[in-house]
């Protein structure tokens, strides 16, 4: 089975490096176009089944790379929730007392009124495993952090050696439900 993780195209959180994951934001127009251009030339695999995190970004994406493709919504393949820290920069939170708490341990600090990322890599893998055994060959449209938190699960090393850009991800090589190799999307 193969299984492609991409990150849904460009939006302006991710332009202005903004911490957003709840928030439903769209891509921006300019990316969607690239993405649907890119796509033209057979760089994205496809699959029997096609999955999204049901956010606008990711079913705008879907459709820019695959058209009206029939997909299922997962909601557990949701970015983290950053609570109080949602749709603001570095640059707006590096003074808040709480955001300086959550930096010393962010990957297991829960953000105020959000998610830690231990609880959304549990969402996330729960929310794969179905599609993991269900053995067919699958594109998940989803979020950067959601990619490199499995990516970590499954293969090792930090999420900061998985993290895809806009529009980029991973095909992986699943055998007997489990992730054994992969490569990029698309491939260099």
């Amino acid at each position: 089975m193969k299984l492609t993780l991409l990150r849904h195209g460009d939006t302006a959180g991710s332009r202005d490096d903004l911490y957003y994951g709840a928030a439903d934001i769209p891509v921006l127009p300019d990316s969607l176009e690239m993405l649907a251009e890119r796509a033209k030339t057979g760089v994205y695999p496809t699959a029997a089944r096609y999955y999204t995190s049901g956010l606008l970004r990711t079913e705008q994406t879907i459709r820019a790379l695959y058209g009206d493709v029939p997909h299922t919504q997962l909601p557990g393949l949701r970015e983290m929730d950053f609570g109080d820290f949602e749709m603001k920069s570095y640059a707006e939170l590096k003074d808040d007392p709480a955001f300086q708490t959550w930096c010393q341990d962010a990957e297991h600090n829960a953000c105020p009124h959000g998610e830690s990322a231990p609880q959304v890599l549990a969402r996330n893998l729960a929310a794969i495993q179905p599609v993991l055994d269900a053995g067919e060959d699958a594109v998940c449209v989803i979020h950067g952090g959601v990619t490199s938190g499995l990516m970590m699960s499954w293969f090792g090393g930090t999420r900061y050696d998985y993290n895809p850009l806009p529009g980029t991800g991973y095909q992986v090589t699943v055998a007997g439900g489990k992730p054994m190799s992969y490569e990029k999307i698309p491939k260099e």
